[in-house]
């Protein structure tokens, strides 16, 4: 859809900011509604049928957010607009909405992610920003999360053919020293956000910004990075969601380099140089050389007519344990439109938490 009526697309934006309300979701409730107002209306009773009671956002927190989008000289950027960077909108857990500041036409060009430590030595960080700069001058756009080390470098080196994705809103800087990268960013490149202006970050947004990240790249380049780091996870979504795993190997000796040297010994694909990530790049068809993850299933299947089901039976099938959703369609006996519909009914009522690979589980109480 190119154009919105304001009304729909104020609709949206207090359907997606209603409780309980996620990217699968609020597409299940759009395609079998039709349209936001309808959802938002239809919102309390799916819930009640979940086994609790919600209310939608109240409109003049919508007012207030959509105040805060303008003043902070950002615009909104729906799913289903020409604009939305193409690759991410393939993902069934790509942001429905996203603020940005900015050219968004650099997403539409191919994009490959770099990330890596924070704390990143000092050899590492010049390799960075020499990588992003031979990928940017071949056409490129670098996408990384504006965090100290690789991520700061990467941007540096990719100038201006570069794209910012935070984890706060889009007027709040972080990390602070990163405030006029940021600025310099959202005004001569592109910044995104996930998250509704004034949000600062929080530990469980990185997740998120990672697998936009991850989403928005045919495939994730990790420079330098410890075994248990946010680099890895953003490796991991993008081995979720199909794209190209690579990694620059490391020495040994310094702990800094053991995620990527454990990346490559779990199926990720050694790059020593530029050239080596144009080459596996340019061709990428949606199978990647890499084997560090299988892609997933997609967690929603359309359905013309969705009938109804019985979220509390369901339920019984579920623990705070992850289980695939195609598992619980095989095991209930259900159709996958019926569980698809009782799992929404579920999540509405803050009673179902959904994991990346098309996993689900109960809330942990």
């Amino acid at each position: 859809m190119s154009e919105l009526t304001q009304d729909e697309a104020f609709a949206r934006i207090r359907l997606l900011r209603s409780p309980n309300v996620g990217p699968v979701s609020y597409r299940q409730l759009l395609q079998r509604f039709g349209n936001a107002r309808a959802a938002i209306d239809a919102l309390p009773d799916l819930a009640q049928r979940g086994g609790r009671k919600i209310a939608p956002t109240p409109t003049g927190k919508v007012e207030a957010e959509i105040a805060a989008v303008k003043a902070a000289g950002a615009r909104y950027l729906f799913h289903d607009q020409p604009d939305y960077p193409p690759l991410l909108a393939e993902l069934d857990s790509a942001p429905p909405i996203v603020t940005y500041r900015g050219d968004p036409s650099l997403a539409a060009r191919p994009c490959v992610a770099m990330v890596g430590a924070r704390n990143a030595s000092a050899a590492a960080v010049k390799l960075a920003r020499d990588f992003a700069h031979a990928l940017a001058e071949e056409g490129w756009t670098v996408v990384s999360g504006l965090a100290r080390g690789i991520d700061g470098a990467a941007h540096e080196g990719a100038f201006p053919g570069t794209i910012g994705v935070i984890a706060s809103g889009i007027d709040i800087a972080y990390p602070p020293q990163h405030a006029a990268l940021q600025e310099r960013i959202a005004s001569e490149a592109l910044l995104i956000a996930e998250e509704p202006p004034g949000s600062e970050p929080r530990a469980q947004q990185f997740p998120k910004r990672n697998r936009i990240i991850a989403g928005m790249a045919a495939g994730t380049l990790v420079v330098e990075a410890a075994p248990k780091s946010g680099s890895l996870i953003t490796a991991r979504l993008a081995g979720e969601a199909g794209r190209e795993v690579m990694a620059i190997p490391g020495s040994p000796l310094d702990a800094r380099s053991h995620g990527c040297n454990q990346l490559i010994r779990e199926g990720g694909v050694l790059v020593q140089t530029p050239e080596d990530v144009i080459e596996l790049l340019s061709g990428f068809d949606g199978t990647p050389r890499s084997t560090f993850r299988e892609a997933s299933a997609p967690l929603w299947e359309p359905a013309e007519e969705l009938p109804e089901a019985e979220p509390a039976e369901l339920a019984d099938w579920l623990t705070t344990a992850p289980v695939a959703v195609d598992e619980l369609i095989r095991q209930s006996g259900d159709s996958a439109a019926a569980v698809q519909l009782a799992l929404l009914e579920l999540e509405l009522a803050g009673r179902l938490e959904r994991h990346a690979g098309g996993r689900v589980s109960l809330v942990q109480a």
